[in-house]
């Protein structure tokens, strides 16, 4: 999963660059471990000359290291740096990568629908809130790559370049056998080589058993902030209708219980951590005297001096430190490895429905016609099927049957959005589509009249005029107001803005879900009237789904949706009224 998310940028148009920063890190992790070699040097020789009480040396060395120390600071610090910028620009390319895959073939709204038949629908396990997904874990997922990638490097190039100068320092040992295994003597050279590549297996094989817990404990950690964020969302988006309901209880409740579920996880999670801690704190004290435990036995008896003394401790522990990767990054693999994870669900998700030839056939033709329709609900239930439906330029048909029998799914089969539908469907091309409930951006008014063209290629004048004839005047003076639209006008409002976008767009054919249900009957009549006179001049049809009697006497023809049979019966509009 984790190749699979990484290689596109690698391989895109902005490889070079990429690869660039990428090799100029690699280079100065080169340049680091070899400052560190140095540095150990440096070490033997300092401690020698403390030891010896030799004064110029001292000096010398002093002067030196404060060079080495100089040089490894500029090289950490663009390290630092350069390692923050290839993060940037990745996290930027895969953002925008799969936020361009989650906005196309209506994948975000198909994801939407399958989440409400998971578990017992056509699409089972489809996860959930893809906006974490893309602003959080597409961020930690580039940051914990690129520093434990880096990180790994340098763990590999620090054990090759000291692991020789631990091996020339280390004394063999002859190790007593007892009689079990043969008694003798069992000679092994580098013994310090060997105790470190012991010390640090020991340490990683506890470190995985007491932190395995924490990669599921991490992903779900993440689940539950999420619904908990979600949720507080949903109350912003609904505030007004909670405010009335007097749901602010109900809805306190619902937060309570879900911060108290991620509360509790994070608590475990926790718990967890603080055994990893206790062990890796107790294996970092230990590393420390370690090695002068080992050693020291040579250097009391004379056998090296302080300096080549403290060139082991140093070598040890940059061995045992590159050994010890796994145990000094393990809480962040644990929290990679479930951002990868998540990652790799949502882009098998994606990759689903970019291959996913699921719903009608959808083609353009002068007429609307739909062959061969089966239709389900998103849990797998069929609500509707039709052999043959038609509706031809000139006519004003009416969509009419019971709550839940399929008329808004009917409009969205049209529209080729419902995958949970077969058969084909022929529908003009000239064609704009009017929801229950409309969308405007948050901006000026003009931008969310024109959605989602730009504003600018529409005369002020045709947006006004628009706006007076989809009954709303009050509204005409405001076309460069910033205002969340969705909740500064009133239910009726947005649906006369959302019939405006239609008048000022001029289609031929209009398809409309209850586009009228807010307004009042006066109202409804002009805006009705002016979409069928729009039509007419354009030679299109307009196809309405409505419950409302008012509505019908601006149709000629009506379908009535059966929800027991699921079938769909045309008769005149006289037989609604």
């Amino acid at each position: 999963q984790a190749f699979d998310l990484s290689r596109p940028y690698f391989v895109s148009e902005e490889k070079t660059k990429a690869w660039g920063l990428l090799a100029a890190i690699v280079a100065l992790n080169l340049a680091a471990v070899f400052m560190l070699v140095q540095i150990n040097e440096w070490n033997r020789v300092f401690y020698d000359a403390l030891q010896n009480k030799q004064a110029d040396v001292f000096w010398q060395q002093l002067w030196r290291f404060l060079w080495l120390a100089l040089a490894y600071i500029v090289i950490a610090v663009y390290k630092f740096y350069l390692t923050q910028l290839l993060q940037l620009n990745w996290r930027r390319w895969l953002t925008r990568h799969i936020m361009g895959r989650w906005l196309s073939h209506q994948a975000f709204y198909r994801l939407e629908l399958g989440r409400y038949g998971a578990g017992s629908g056509k699409r089972a396990g489809v996860p959930d809130n893809p906006d974490q997904r893309i602003q959080e874990d597409l961020n930690l997922f580039t940051s914990y790559t690129v520093s434990l990638v880096m990180g790994l490097l340098n763990a590999c190039v620090t054990f090759v370049s000291f692991v020789g100068i631990l091996w020339g320092l280390s004394a063999a040992m002859d190790v007593s056998l007892p009689q079990l295994l043969g008694g003798g003597e069992l000679h092994i050279p580098g013994f310090m080589v060997w105790m470190a590549v012991l010390y640090c297996l020991v340490g990683s094989a506890i470190t995985f058993w007491i932190g395995k817990p924490q990669v599921w404990l991490n992903n779900r950690q993440q689940q539950l902030e999420a619904n908990f964020r979600h949720h507080m969302i949903r109350v912003r988006e609904h505030s007004e209708a909670i405010a009335l309901d007097g749901g602010e209880r109900v809805e306190g409740a619902q937060l309570s219980l879900r911060f108290s579920d991620a509360l509790a996880n994070y608590l475990q999670l926790i718990r967890k951590q603080k055994n990893l801690v206790w062990f890796t704190n107790f294996f970092g004290q230990a590393a420390v005297v370690f090695p002068f435990i080992i050693a020291a036995p040579r250097f009391f008896s004379g056998a090296i001096q302080l300096g080549q003394l403290m060139q082991i401790a140093s070598a040890f522990n940059q061995v045992q430190d590159s050994l010890s990767w796994i145990v000094n990054n393990y809480a962040d693999i644990a929290a990679w490895r479930a951002t990868t994870n998540r990652l790799g669900g949502f882009e098998t998700s994606l990759q689903g429905e970019e291959n996913a030839h699921d719903g009608v056939s959808l083609q353009s033709g002068a007429r609307l016609q739909a062959q061969a329709l089966e239709v389900d609900l998103p849990s797998g239930e069929s609500i509707m099927r039709a052999g043959e439906l038609s509706v031809q330029p000139g006519e004003r048909l009416l969509i009419s049957g019971p709550s839940g029998s399929g008329k808004s799914t009917l409009l969205r089969v049209f529209a080729g959005i419902w995958p949970f539908a077969k058969g084909r469907v022929q529908r003009p091309a000239d064609a704009m589509f009017i929801p229950q409930r409309p969308y405007f951006p948050d901006g000026s008014l003009r931008d969310a009249l024109a959605y989602p063209e730009p504003a600018s290629h529409y005369a002020d004048t045709a947006l006004e005029q628009a706006l007076i004839d989809a009954q709303l005047p009050r509204l005409v003076g405001q076309l460069d107001r910033q205002a969340a639209w969705n909740a500064v006008l009133s239910g009726g409002e947005r649906q006369r803005l959302a019939i405006a976008r239609v008048l000022l767009k001029r289609p031929a054919w209009v398809f409309a879900d209850e586009a009228s249900s807010a307004l009042d009957g006066p109202a409804e009549a002009e805006v009705y009237a002016r979409l069928v006179q729009l039509v007419n001049e354009r030679g299109g049809a307009l196809v309405s789904v409505a419950h409302r009697d008012s509505v019908a006497r601006f149709h000629e023809t009506c379908w009535l949706l059966d929800a027991e049979t699921g079938r769909v019966r045309e008769t005149g509009v006289s037989a609604l009224v």
